[in-house]
């Protein structure tokens, strides 16, 4: 019997064990990283990297799409973000165009920073301020 690699089931435990608005957040860190190494690879002509990493943040962004709870009246706004941002890169992907993915990068990490924050609050929400007032 072969022993699993520590580290990988370190890291499958760590997510596991994430709130929902943390796996949010890792999405969002990830989209980012993957914009990044989209411009680096169009910058490098490297236009398989390039496919490569647009469609992981492609993906990513479908799937915070498709996660909205459409109940929530701001959702409606987010989903049509998601679907543009979603549009603009494949548009920069067919276009080799590093300028697309920079607009689209700000968008993200608006959304990003805000869903920090959001978390940030709730959970002084639950914990409190640690005694401080």
């Amino acid at each position: 019997m072969a022993l699993n690699n520590p580290y990988a089931a370190y890291q499958q435990n760590s997510i596991n064990m994430k709130s929902p608005g943390e796996l949010t957040l890792m999405l969002y860190d990830g989209c980012l990283k993957f914009m990044k190494l989209a411009k680096q690879a169009i910058e490098q002509g490297d236009l398989e990297m390039k496919h490569t990493n647009l469609v992981k943040a492609q993906n990513i962004i479908q799937e915070l799409n498709v996660t909205l709870n459409r109940e929530v009246e701001l959702a409606g706004s987010m989903g049509a973000m998601y679907e543009y941002i979603y549009r603009r890169l494949i548009e920069a992907n067919i276009n080799n165009d590093k300028d697309i993915v920079t607009e689209v990068e700000g968008y993200v990490k608006d959304f990003r920073d805000a869903w920090k924050q959001a978390i940030q609050i709730e959970r002084q929400g639950r914990f409190g301020t640690g005694g401080h007032v």
